[in-house]
């Protein structure tokens, strides 16, 4: 296992320097830190101190509420199965468990989707928390519990409610985790009791985390400050559907029943409503464009606990059909990829009724969220499913001319409707902020920055928008800030049995909305996209943000559940879903999103069951699991060929591209090519892109400290070095993820392009006037990066020492002494994979080469035996720093492993190491 570090982060993506006091991650008071590490050495933090906040996991323990005992059985990993004789028990007790292994993460993201950071985190929480208490995420998961909800989903989750709040009865902060304890030098903080909605409003930030092209939407707009359509749509390439399959192959949409149908002719009827163009509206100009740029700021802010998105993260996920497996019965693979944190925003866990009533009914196993109750991911005694974000377009930006106390409407001036919300800070005083929102209930964002307010006042705008006013605002629509039924769908998931009853559980997935795939134990496989997708009139199709002003931008309505692609039992006998284009868009008469990932991934995954199958060929588990850790770089195979042709003249530069020659285009940590190639890539999108893009992109952080490498490893804290775009802050930098491979090869066919021009660099980097003289600037580039990082001896270069993990807890191991991170951090790990590959550790060119996201989880569910399925976490089944069971599965994850997932009562109890009873 590696060890403890007290290094930064490594190479994960910073923030721009125009923030000076503000932070991404959730940053405690130094303070606070200081005195942790003040006392770290002493008598407070005794063994036995530390141990009083470990769950108790052996014996039994008296419940208040439950109408019976209850077992908790824990194998090797902490990993707990729970058996109980009613839904209300199973519930209770699952609330109970998840508090004792993690209750201070739960803790943690209720009081950030609530807004709330700063009552334990004190004022250096007040901005995000602005921002969030202006999304309302609480406010809207309210609404939901009160009134879209059934009757048994409110009744589970008072249930869990009840089990969370039975395991704090009685316990002081330091008695939790020494979090807490922390905490306690400082403040008088004390947990509060938990509540149903602070388990459904987790749901919204996930649903922030996957919330589809809202950057992409800023960044087309900031672009045109700089670029004319055609280099915008350069930049933005149609989606390859003759090279990269979508998912949904067969079926059709059918006019005439305003239905999706899986059997009919494949060639598709429907004509799509909206463009894949980008151009954006004349009648925003550079109003938007001023607000936008400072806009990033604020998104920006938003604690990285909530994730990462952006063009290169996604995840995956696939369905055998029995017919190509060994066994008979199909195989269904699922890795999502998150930013990476620790512990993981998975919990493994399965739940069990001893016996299936009436007043029982569930058997089922998997993922969940600490803090939520059921299983997110994973299968029961019939049926298994996987999730992958979809992409849909899903939030719209829109531009409010502003008037007076209200805004411009079709000619009109409306007032805005407004609550005032007041933000408690932990040693310092409170804080109100009053929330604006329109008529549709969307929030305005510009509010809570002053620079934004300042701005949209400033603004100038083209002649074809109204008079500037009062200034201009940004508001933002979004799917999820409408009450939903995705609570529902959950319990209603973990007890379907079959298709049809998958499908009508899949409709109430509100958000997000995701690619769900299927397969069940009579040898079908499926999948279906749920959600609540917008439809936009002709005017719109969701790339851009759009006048507010004008109702003609506005949505329109949702498609209906019975429109959304589905497959059941395709032909080819399997399904793919890796994030790339649903379906063909000639093929459907809705625009899902002009934002899909490019199918480098699903490609892959297509093209490794296709040489497995052929010839009669047969899939196991394990073939399913190598296929997870393909690392296998796909714009290695497009750009090797021809590297190895430039000409080289210096000879360190020619030992490196030597490296280059046989290589198989896998990116193994200990691979020298590989650290070479994804050089030469980063240089490449740095030298081609770097300074023509609009420098207000800088904002998304392509700027860093990050630390030095010698021969051995890293060096000490004070010797780093600041990543930029060529050094420079003031140039922007793609992020290298598979939209960026489809930009190079289409540009690849025109060689005397204006995007492969750059000048000459420093010392004696040559100018660039085609595609191969920026080429052979990129190997040069690259082979000199390496050098100062990595040494000159090319024989001690590896991927690994460049491509490294590491995992940071959220919130008191981000910042501050040594000491506190050496107790909560963890890391770092060299690892294999790469940008877009199968094994997706990404990593995010515009910063640096460091791991920013991660198959956060792997699983493969075997239909035919569901005790031979195997499942891995990210880090372990406990939150507590000094556990056995913190980090416990990290190592293999890393190494492509994956653990026995045991399901049957007979594989349960004998991989079974602790027993608990819960008696009432």
């Amino acid at each position: 296992m590696p060890p403890n570090t007290t290094a930064t982060t490594g190479d994960m993506p910073g923030k721009s320097g125009r923030k000076k006091g503000r932070r991404a991650r959730l940053i405690v008071l130094v303070l606070v830190l200081a005195v942790v590490g003040g006392v770290f050495y002493g008598a407070y933090w005794s063994v036995s101190t530390v141990r009083a906040s470990f769950p108790q996991t052996k014996g039994s323990i008296t419940l208040d509420g439950l109408s019976g005992p209850v077992t908790v059985k824990r194998d090797g990993y902490g990993i707990p199965q729970i058996y109980a004789s009613t839904d209300e028990d199973l519930f209770m007790a699952q609330g109970y468990v998840q508090a004792q292994d993690r209750f201070y993460e739960m803790d943690v993201r209720r009081h950030m989707t609530s807004g709330r950071l700063s009552e334990m985190f004190g004022k250096s929480q007040v901005k995000n928390d602005e921002f969030l208490r202006t999304m309302g995420w609480d406010r809207v998961a309210k609404e939901e519990y009160d009134t879209k909800l059934s009757a048994s989903t409110k009744k589970y989750l008072q249930a869990y409610s009840k089990g969370v709040n039975a395991y704090l009865q009685g316990k002081d902060g330091k008695d939790i985790s020494l979090e807490y304890a922390a905490l306690g030098f400082v403040n008088d903080y004390k947990p509060e009791q938990w509540t149903p909605v602070d388990s459904v409003s987790w749901l919204k930030a996930m649903a922030w985390d996957l919330r589809g092209n809202m950057d992409d939407e800023i960044d087309r707009a900031l672009m045109t400050s700089r670029l004319g359509p055609q280099q915008i749509k350069d930049l933005y390439p149609d989606y390859p559907y003759s090279r990269n399959q979508p998912i949904v192959q067969e079926g059709q949409y059918d006019k005439l029943t305003k239905t999706f149908e899986q059997s009919g002719s494949t060639s598709g009827s429907g004509t799509s409503t909206g463009t894949s163009g980008t151009t954006t509206s004349s009648s925003t100009g550079s109003a938007l464009t001023s607000q936008l740029e400072s806009l990033y700021n604020v998104l920006d802010d938003v604690p990285t606990a909530v994730g990462v998105n952006g063009q290169g993260i996604g995840s995956n996920s696939w369905v055998v059909s029995g017919k190509y497996t060994i066994t008979g019965k199909p195989l269904l693979a699922n890795d999502p990829h998150l930013s990476a944190s620790l512990p993981s925003v998975w919990y493994q866990m399965g739940l069990h009724c001893t016996t299936i009533s009436s007043k029982c009914q569930y058997d089922v196993t998997g993922y969940t969220f600490a803090g939520m109750p059921g299983v997110i991911i994973g299968h029961n005694a019939d049926i298994a499913w996987g999730m992958t974000n979809s992409g849909v377009d899903v939030t719209d930006l829109y531009l409010e001319k502003l008037s007076g106390d209200g805004y411009l409407y079709d000619g009109t001036t409306k007032p805005f409707t407004t609550r005032t919300e007041t933000i408690k800070v932990a040693g310092g005083a409170s804080k109100k902020i009053v929330v604006r929102q329109t008529a549709d209930g969307m929030p305005l964002l510009s509010d809570r920055d002053d620079e934004l307010v300042e701005v949209g006042k400033k603004a100038t705008v083209d002649s074809a928008a109204p008079d500037r006013g009062d200034g201009y605002g940004i508001a933002l629509r979004w799917t999820a800030l409408d009450p939903g039924s995705t609570m529902d769908a959950v319990f209603a998931i973990d007890k379907a049995s079959d298709w049809d009853s998958f499908r009508n559980a899949a409709a109430q997935f509100d958000v997000p909305s995701q690619n769900l795939v299927y397969a069940d134990t009579k040898n079908n496989i499926g999948y279906t996209l749920p959600g609540r997708i917008p439809t936009r009139s002709s005017a719109d199709d969701g790339s851009i943000p759009a006048p507010g002003w004008d109702s003609k931008y506005k949505w329109t309505g949702f498609i209906k559940q019975d429109e959304l692609p589905y497959e059941y039992n395709p032909k080819r006998g399997y399904i793919v879903t890796a994030n790339q284009a649903v379906i063909d868009k000639d093929k459907y008469p809705y625009t899902l999103t002009t934002d899909w990932g490019y199918g480098t991934r699903s490609q892959r995954i297509t093209d490794l069951i296709e040489s497995k199958i052929k010839d009669g060929g047969k899939i196991s588990t394990d073939d399913m699991r190598q296929m997870q850790t393909d690392n296998s770089s796909e714009i290695a195979k497009l750009l090797v060929p021809k590297l190895l042709k430039i000409n080289l003249d210096d000879k360190d530069v020619r030992e490196a591209q030597k490296l280059l020659e046989g290589w198989d285009y896998t990116q193994d940590a200990d691979s020298a090519a590989a650290a070479y190639f994804n050089s030469v890539w980063r240089n490449i999108l740095k030298l081609a892109f770097g300074n023509k893009l609009p420098k207000e992109l800088r904002v998304k952080g392509q700027c860093l400290w990050v630390d030095k490498i010698d021969s051995t490893g890293p060096v000490d804290d004070d010797a780093k070095v600041r990543e930029c775009g060529e050094r420079d802050a003031d140039q922007a930098q793609p992020d290298g993820g598979d939209r960026w491979f489809e930009v190079v090869r289409n540009l690849m066919n025109k060689p005397d392009s204006d995007w492969w021009k750059t000048p000459a660099g420093a010392g004696d980097r040559p100018k660039a006037d085609n595609m191969d003289e920026l080429f052979k600037r990129a190997m040069i580039d690259a082979r000199w990066e390496l050098t100062a990082k990595l040494g000159k001896d090319i024989d001690t270069w590896s991927w690994g020492r460049l491509h490294r993990l590491f995992l940071k807890n959220q919130t008191l191991g981000t910042d501050g002494p040594a000491v506190v991170q050496y107790i909560l951090n963890r890391g770092p790990w060299k690892l294999s994979g790469g940008e877009a590959t199968v094994d997706a550790t990404g990593w995010n060119a515009a910063g640096g080469y460091g791991v920013v996201w991660v198959p956060s989880m792997r699983m493969v569910v075997n239909l035919d035996d569901f005790d031979k399925s195997k499942w891995i976490n990210l880090t372990g089944a406990s939150g507590h720093a000094f556990s056995a069971h913190y980090t416990d599965q990290t190592g293999k994850w890393a190494d492509g492993e994956l653990l026995s997932w045991s399901f049957s009562d007979q594989a349960v109890d004998k991989s079974t190491s602790d027993t608990l009873v819960l008696k009432p």
